[in-house]
């Protein structure tokens, strides 16, 4: 977040209409600055000092990144997520990959607005009720970035070695236009993009991938059209010994049509039972 710079005041000569200036520009000067103030301390309230955007581009590529929250924030939000999320068991920790069943390296909830579901590695989860850490979070990065988002995924990655494929967020429930903004508590991890016609034996073409570190208290925001060029993951790194949550929160699409379905995977809720939906 920008800070302001106040200008000091200008030297002039002792004569009387100098004098009357500098007194008239003095008075504005303390206005200004007391308004300065005022605003900084509203921002102080809201946020944790986030430091200015980062842009991060490349070919198709469009991504910014902030410190959204100080460190004994971040803390303090992570603290009251370990106790409010409850995440996916049983069948809902598995995915379905070119028709074959795996267990989930890491934890998986969802949470969002009143009836949304959203459908990845072939299978539909129900959003659970947005908890008050969420809907905070949630808030915080609307704040920053002027977007809204109506449905959260969380990742929790015990350490290391629970990890995240190589894969696009791009399924057909996702708002096109609305970027996807990730938050990152607890352990920094690496974060890497590589473009879909640089992947495997077969890529076509010569693009280096791109690597970021995403710290504690963070927020990247991925842009359009960067679901569409290129994929992320996040590898393994057996150094890595404490744990790690991440939001990507999104804009789901909605028609008439939505509501509650009941052939999907329900949602849990904090006393570990199921849901109706």
């Amino acid at each position: 977040m920008e800070k302001f710079v106040i200008l000091g005041q200008n030297k002039r000569s002792c004569n009387s209409d100098a004098a009357t200036r500098k007194k008239i520009k003095r008075g504005k000067d303390d206005r200004i600055k007391e308004e300065e103030e005022k605003n900084a301390e509203e921002d102080e309230d809201e946020f944790s000092h986030p430091v200015p955007w980062q842009k991060i581009e490349a070919e198709g590529l469009d991504c910014d990144y902030v410190l959204l929250f100080s460190k004994e924030e971040a803390d303090h939000l992570f603290k009251q997520l370990e106790e409010e999320v409850v995440y996916s068991t049983g069948e809902e920790a598995k995915v379905q990959v070119f028709g074959k069943v795996y267990d989930i390296p890491r934890k998986q909830a969802t949470y969002g607005d009143t009836g949304l579901t959203y459908t990845y590695s072939g299978v539909t989860r129900l959003a659970c009720p947005w908890t008050p850490t969420l809907e905070y979070i949630r808030d915080a990065v609307t704040k920053v970035t002027g977007q809204t988002f109506n449905f959260v995924l969380v990742n929790r990655y015990k350490d290391g070695q629970d990890h995240m494929g190589e894969h696009r967020d791009d399924e057909k429930e996702l708002d096109p236009l609305s970027p996807i903004a990730s938050v990152s508590l607890g352990a920094a991890r690496d974060f890497i993009f590589r473009h879909r016609d640089a992947r495997g034996k077969q890529s076509c073409r010569q693009i280096e991938p791109v690597k970021l570190e995403l710290a504690h208290g963070s927020l990247l925001l991925m842009n359009p059209p960067t679901n569409t060029f290129w994929y992320h993951s996040l590898p393994v790194r057996k150094k890595v010994l404490i744990p790690r949550i991440n939001l990507t929160f999104r804009r789901i699409l909605l028609s008439d049509e939505d509501k509650p379905r009941h052939d999907v995977q329900e949602c849990t809720v904090q006393t570990g039972q199921k849901s109706s939906g």
